[in-house]
């Protein structure tokens, strides 16, 4: 079973209790069923920082303290070499625009993790084959 990278969207919807879609969910369910990698990239707790700090976001705890609960939760934290932030700008694709999202994607990428998002142009990315991305 291949490992899951919650862009931080997802992030933020699975650690709150929104409801996932239906694949989504299950995809969740069978990796951490079998044991398997659910991660997340270390960029997302900046942009958990950034959202707050921003107004964007409301947590009922500081972010540092909320993300340390995501991590607590069973969620591992991807590693971010600087290879990685390096393949970032040499996405085979200019549709990413975000470097947070250029990050995860390269993420996703180099480790072969399936990419959980919402993110319009993360799924675009998917859909154009350079990421297998699982709509949440």
């Amino acid at each position: 079973m291949r490992p899951i990278l919650l862009d931080t969207c997802a992030l933020i919807w699975l650690v709150a209790g929104h409801r996932l879609a239906p694949a989504a969910r299950a995809s969740l369910e069978d990796v951490s069923n079998s044991d398997g990698l659910i991660a997340v990239s270390p960029i997302s707790a900046w942009e958990i920082g950034q959202l707050a700090a921003r107004g964007r976001l409301t947590l009922t705890l500081e972010p540092k303290a909320w993300f340390g609960v995501a991590l607590d939760a069973g969620v591992a934290l991807a590693p971010m070499p600087p290879e990685l932030l390096i393949a970032s700008s040499f996405l085979p694709s200019d549709r990413l625009r975000d470097p947070a999202d250029r990050i995860i994607a390269a993420t996703a990428r180099l480790y072969r993790y399936r990419l959980m998002t919402r993110d319009v142009p993360l799924l675009a990315f998917g859909r154009e084959g350079h990421v297998e991305t699982i709509a949440c």
